[in-house]
Formats: C-alpha cells, sequence, structure tokens
C-alpha cells in the first residue's frame, strides 16, 4: 500500500483502490490461513515483518503480543467504512486507508470500535459532520452489497489473501499476491523497480 503509492508517479499508474474483506476471501477460498496461525510462521512471521519495516521504511510495530491482537481485531467495520467513503467520497479513500493501516498495523488502535473510526475520519480531514453520517451508513445494504460485491471481484481475479493487487495491463489481469512482489510488478507492466523509496 505504502510503497505503491509511492510508485505512483514514478510508473504512471492509475492506482485505484478497492475495499475488499479478508474474512470473506478466506472464507471463500477455503484454501489460506492467516500465518501466525502456525507457530513456527508466526515466529519467522515476526522477524521478516522488522525486517521488511526497515527496508521499505514503513512504521510497522509488532511484538508476539500484538500480533495475537491484530488477529483477532475485526476489520469489517473499517473495511464498511472506507467502502461507504469509496461510494460517496473517493477523493477520501486514499488518505483514510492510509490512515487505517497506520492505526492498525504501527499503532495497534482497535479499528473496529466506533470512536476510533471517527477519530481516522478525522484525522484523513473529513469533518464530524459527514463522517458522523458515513459511520450510520455501515450498517445499511448498498455498502454491504458494494463490499460484497469488490470481495467477489477480488476472489474473481484469484485472491485468496491480503495484500493482493490486480494490474491491468495490454488487456489481462496480473494477480501479485504479498508486499514483496512490486519488482514483478514492474517488470509485468514495463517498468523498473528503483528500490522501495525511489527518487
Amino acid at each position: 500500500l505504502q510503497v505503491l503509492c509511492r510508485y505512483r508517479h514514478v510508473w504512471n499508474i492509475n492506482l485505484r483502490f478497492r475495499p475488499a474483506f479478508l474474512g470473506g476471501i478466506m472464507q471463500e477460498t477455503g484454501s489460506n490461513k492467516p500465518p501466525a496461525m502456525l507457530p513456527k510462521r508466526a515466529e519467522y512471521m515476526l522477524k521478516d515483518i522488522k525486517r521488511m519495516s526497515e527496508y521499505y521504511q514503513v512504521p510497522l510495530r509488532i511484538s508476539e503480543d500484538s500480533l495475537q491482537h491484530v488477529l483477532r481485531q475485526s476489520t469489517l467495520g473499517a473495511m464498511r467504512f472506507i467502502t461507504a467513503i469509496d461510494m460517496t467520497q473517493p477523493q477520501y479513500l486514499e488518505p483514510l486507508s492510509r490512515e487505517f493501516w497506520i492505526r492498525f498495523w504501527s499503532q495497534h488502535e482497535d479499528i473496529s470500535q466506533p470512536e476510533n473510526i471517527l477519530a481516522v475520519a478525522g484525522q484523513a480531514g473529513l469533518s464530524s459532520e459527514v463522517a458522523q453520517k458515513l459511520l450510520e451508513m455501515i450498517s445499511s445494504p448498498a455498502v454491504k452489497n458494494r463490499l460484497k460485491e469488490t470481495t467477489e471481484e477480488a476472489i474473481k481475479h484469484g485472491a485468496f489473501g491480503m495484500p493482493a493487487v490486480v494490474a491491468h495491463f495490454n488487456g489481462e489481469a496480473h494477480l501479485f499476491f504479498g508486499s514483496d512482489r512490486l519488482e514483478l510488478l514492474g517488470s509485468i507492466i514495463g517498468e523498473k523497480w528503483l528500490g522501495p523509496v525511489p527518487t
């Protein structure tokens, strides 16, 4: 997420955020479990996240305790809120998504709580009145259906987990899973990988 935003103008790509629900993807595909559910993989993942944080220069802060806390959190309310933004005020989609990301992965906030959702919205530049209306929308059938549709679309493209990036290039859709596939993404679209922080 963060590095793709850095590359938007370097690669001259049209970067479009599409909210999808990870729980729905994992349930529908039935072939994926969170990596941290496997003890040895969780142990490795903690070390790898630290290395990736330093390499990509992104403030990930995860410990064994916080990883278990993150795994127990529901992101459904946040994803519905992001979906409501996408439907009504898409200009806020990127700052809102990035703020949710930071609060979840770096500050370990419970982004399922209404007060935290409203705080994220304020940080992203939304007025409290607009944020409150959007919060009320998250239980509406329109928002629920839209999130379900984008989740199903991700699955149709082959998503089985997150992060998932779908690159549309030369009439084809190419799925990339994981945050370490950006160099491959660049090669598919004919662009050069210039490292995690391109100048």
